[in-house]
């Protein structure tokens, strides 16, 4: 698991190793009886892989990353808000207008035959009203939770995953130089780096959330800046995923793609952000190559089966791309 897993996730092995073991306990049915099966808590400046790393866990436990229940904790800013969560009680208003977003039924239905565990995500956590966070004490606890008509949601088989960007900035400013693709291009983020990382990600989240709520979470864990290999590993699997995309969506009028290392080099300077990590990357190629080669097939400038080449344009700031031949 913990291969296939890192085939996806590029440039976080620590958090890989350390979740995959949770894992293995419920699926050799040695879990913790009576709560979740792991509560994870995954820090560090956006971009990095968190939300990817628990879509990644959804493709190797069921075979697709939409087996998920996520939560946009940023739709649960106003304390009012949280209600959703749970429904009203019987006599409110809106009752039975408003249905819950967290029922039994909506974990049982992002199980799969393959395997019998929900994943549960609450992404941007620190985005939520606090009433939020003090609902989860019992869900992390005691794995059940109360909806407003009195029936219980069991959470004993259940992956619970929180993400939060909680000390992002102050990484940032201490550690800006040793962040983008060129800063890191003779190599990876030194561990002592990561060790001052995980002590400003984990002062934050102590900052934000009450102990009782830490102490409830099994792990913290801090992911680092990608690093220039890291980052041409990542540019390399997104290519592959928009040459499926393409075969995939065209069928017989599919064309094949060639881009030459100088290509590739471009959308790396041009997509590295401290900011906003391999997310500006994806940005870079839908901006650079799927929407010039969408023009190109709209005008039917390529034939089924053409290879369309991606090259650097001589002025050095954008792709030339042209359609050169009939695939073999």
């Amino acid at each position: 698991m913990a291969a296939q897993l890192a085939e996806r996730i590029i440039g976080q092995p620590d958090s890989l190793e350390a979740i995959v073991p949770f894992v293995q306990m419920y699926q050799a049915n040695l879990a913790p009886e009576g709560r979740p099966a792991g509560v994870f808590l995954l820090l560090g400046p956006t971009g990095t892989g968190k939300t990817r790393t628990v879509e990644a866990l959804a493709e190797v436990l069921h075979g697709s990353a939409k087996n998920v229940l996520r939560i946009d904790c940023g739709e649960y800013q106003m304390e009012h808000e949280v209600a959703k969560l749970i429904g009203a009680p019987p006599g409110y208003l809106g009752h039975r207008e408003t249905q819950p977003v967290l029922t039994q039924m909506k974990l049982n239905q992002v199980m799969s035959d393959r395997a019998n565990i929900a994943i549960v995500l609450f992404d941007e956590i620190e985005k939520a009203a606090p009433s939020l966070t003090r609902l989860l004490l019992g869900v992390l606890d005691k794995g059940t939770l109360r909806l407003g008509d009195n029936t219980t949601v069991q959470f004993e088989r259940t992956l619970i995953f929180l993400t939060s960007n909680l000390g992002a900035r102050e990484m940032a400013r201490e550690f800006h130089p040793n962040f983008g693709f060129e800063a890191v291009a003779g190599g990876t983020t030194a561990d002592d780096d990561h060790a001052r990382m995980e002590e400003v990600a984990i002062a934050a989240v102590k900052r934000k959330f009450a102990p009782e709520f830490i102490n409830r979470i099994d792990l913290m864990l801090t992911y680092r800046p990608l690093s220039a290999e890291a980052m041409e590993k990542i540019l390399e699997i997104q290519l592959q995923a928009m040459a499926d995309h393409i075969s995939r969506r065209l069928g017989d009028r599919r064309f094949f793609l060639q881009i030459p290392r100088r290509a590739r080099r471009f959308l790396l300077e041009n997509g590295t952000s401290t900011q906003y990590g391999a997310r500006e990357l994806k940005r870079t190629i839908h901006r650079h190559l799927m929407h010039p080669l969408a023009a190109l097939l709209a005008d039917d400038g390529v034939p089924p089966g053409a290879v369309v080449r991606c090259d650097l344009h001589s002025s050095g700031k954008r792709l030339d791309i042209f359609a050169l031949e009939q695939a073999a």
